[in-house]
């Protein structure tokens, strides 16, 4: 059966796009194919003329740090409509539950997740939008990541 998941934050350029891409990286070096993997976010400031802005070049630099290339990755906006395209959406933080709910028009098939509570240790992304600290961000996105991936190969429940 194929998982159709999104990341979702609040602007799309630093922690959903990051989940896409270190997913994605994750799910190909394990063999899983039956995933699609996509990020939006829950507000337009990063969205000018119905153009994103790129991932955040900070992020960016992360990203690749560990091999990973985002390359024409571009800010998108979660629509009500991406509520039937998707089984799973996963936020960063609380803020962007509560968001993700009002845009989705609610949860009736409870497919809204925050990313943390797939690791033992729940809580919030770190948004290194404000903290400068992309390397923090990105190790609760890895663990988060994996806890997904370990899920998938275990036939578990997301």
């Amino acid at each position: 059966m194929k998982i159709r998941i999104m990341f979702v934050c609040h602007g799309n350029i630093c922690r959903s796009p990051m989940a896409e891409f270190i997913f994605r990286k994750m799910a190909s070096e394990q063999g899983i194919t039956d995933v699609t993997v996509a990020s939006s976010a829950t507000s337009t400031e990063e969205i000018w003329n119905g153009i994103g802005n790129p991932v955040y070049p900070p992020a960016k630099a992360e990203l690749s740090a560990h091999g990973i290339d985002c390359a024409g990755k571009r800010a998108v906006q979660l629509t009500k409509s991406d509520y039937a395209k998707y089984d799973l959406f996963i936020g960063m933080d609380s803020a962007n539950i509560r968001n993700m709910h009002r845009i989705l028009g609610g949860d009736p098939d409870s497919k809204i997740r925050k990313l943390m509570d797939y690791t033992g240790r729940g809580g919030d992304v770190a948004d290194p939008w404000y903290s400068g600290h992309f390397d923090v961000t990105y190790r609760d996105i890895y663990d988060g990541c994996l806890a997904i991936i370990e899920r998938i190969r275990n036939n578990m429940d997301l």
